[in-house]
C-alpha cells in the first residue's frame, strides 16, 4: 500500500468540508496513525465538529459525539450495569465510549469526576466498571474540544489529563478562499452528507502500525530529548513537558516523514510537530505571564537554541 495515496484520499476527502487546512487534516491523521488522542482547542464555529464527523466517514469508522455539561456523569459515558429482572442478573448497558472515534465536545465543561472517567480509556484503551474490565475499539480515538475564549461555567482539564492528548491544534479561521468555497458549497446543503469512506478496514489497520518500519537515528532520539529537556529547564516554564512528549514527538514524527513519503525521519520533522505535541503540556511562570509572554515565545526560543543535528546520507 502506498501510504502517500491513503493520506492524499483522506485530506482531500476532508477537504470538501473543510477548506484550506490541509495541514491541520494531515496533523490529525498523524495523531490517529500513532495511537494518541488530540484536543481542538479553538473559537465556536471553525468546523471541529465537521471535521470529527467528516474524518471518521472517511476512515469508516463508528463515530459518537457526547456533549460534555456539568450534569454528564461518568456512567453517562462508559455506561452502567443494570438489574435484568428476566435473566435475575445484573446486564452491561455500553455508553457511548464504545466506538472508534469520541467526540468529547466541550470536554472542559464537565466536571473533573466525569473528565476522569475518560483517563483510563485514552491511557489503557479499556474502561473499568464494577471491577470488570472491558476493551474498547482497537481505532479508539479521542478528539476533545473546548472554546478558549468562554471560561464560565468551565472546569480546566487538569495537567494528568492534558498529557493524554498527543496533540492540541488549533483549526483556525479560514482564509477569504476558503470562506468563499464554504458559502458556495453550503448555498443547498451541506457538504457533509457528500462524504463518503475513503479508505477500508485493511487500509486502516495499515495507517496504524505503519510507522513500525521508520527509522529513527539516535542523533534525530537525542534531538528530541534535548528539545524537551529544555522545556523542563527553562526559567520561564513552571512545567516542562513530559517523558509521554518525547514519546509522542518522536512516533508523530516517524508519522509525518512517512506521509512526506520518507522511512526516516530527519530535524524538519521533529520541528513540524513541536507545538501541537509541547503547547498543552507547558505552564507558564507567574512572572513570565506578567511579562506578557506566550508559550509559542518559549517554544520559539527553545528551537532556536537546540541544536539542530546533521545526518549524513549514508546514515539513513
Amino acid at each position: 500500500m502506498d501510504i502517500v495515496d491513503l493520506k492524499n484520499r483522506v485530506v482531500e476527502n476532508i477537504s470538501k468540508v473543510i477548506f484550506g487546512k490541509s495541514d491541520s487534516i494531515e496533523k490529525l491523521l498523524i495523531s490517529f496513525m500513532i495511537g494518541g488522542h488530540v484536543l481542538l482547542e479553538d473559537v465556536p464555529g471553525t468546523g471541529k465538529t465537521v471535521l470529527a464527523r467528516a474524518f471518521a466517514i472517511s476512515l469508516g469508522l463508528n463515530f459518537t459525539r457526547v456533549q460534555f455539561t456539568p450534569d454528564l456523569l461518568p456512567t453517562d459515558l462508559t455506561g452502567l450495569s443494570i438489574y435484568d429482572r428476566e435473566k435475575g442478573d445484573f446486564v452491561f448497558k455500553p455508553g457511548p465510549i464504545f466506538t472508534d472515534i469520541l467526540l468529547a465536545d466541550e470536554i472542559n465543561r464537565a466536571t473533573p469526576r466525569t473528565q476522569s472517567a475518560l483517563l483510563e480509556a485514552m491511557a489503557e484503551n479499556q474502561v473499568t466498571i464494577d471491577g470488570v474490565t472491558h476493551k474498547l475499539s482497537d481505532n479508539f480515538f479521542v478528539m476533545a474540544t473546548q472554546n478558549p475564549i468562554e471560561y464560565e461555567g468551565t472546569f480546566p482539564l487538569p495537567e494528568a489529563q492534558l498529557d493524554r492528548f498527543a496533540f492540541m491544534m488549533k483549526i483556525g479561521y479560514p482564509d477569504k478562499n476558503g470562506e468563499m468555497e464554504m458559502l458556495t458549497s453550503q448555498m443547498d446543503h451541506h457538504p457533509i452528507k457528500d462524504v463518503k469512506p475513503v479508505l477500508n478496514k485493511d487500509e486502516v489497520y495499515f495507517l496504524r502500525n505503519a510507522i513500525k518500519n521508520v527509522y529513527v537515528d539516535d542523533t534525530i532520539k537525542d534531538y528530541i530529548i534535548s528539545i524537551v529537556s529544555h522545556t523542563r529547564f527553562n526559567k520561564e516554564l513552571y512545567l516542562g513537558a513530559s517523558p509521554r512528549a518525547s514519546i509522542n514527538l518522536m512516533k508523530g514524527s516517524m508519522a509525518y516523514a512517512l506521509l512526506k513519503g520518507r522511512n526516516y525521519v530527519v530535524p524538519d520533522d521533529v520541528k513540524a510537530l513541536m507545538r501541537e505535541v509541547l503547547y498543552h503540556r507547558l505552564i507558564l511562570t507567574s512572572e513570565a505571564r506578567v511579562r506578557m509572554r506566550h508559550v509559542d515565545d518559549v517554544l520559539e526560543e527553545i528551537k532556536e537554541e537546540v541544536p539542530v543535528p546533521v545526518i549524513k546520507k549514508d546514515e539513513v
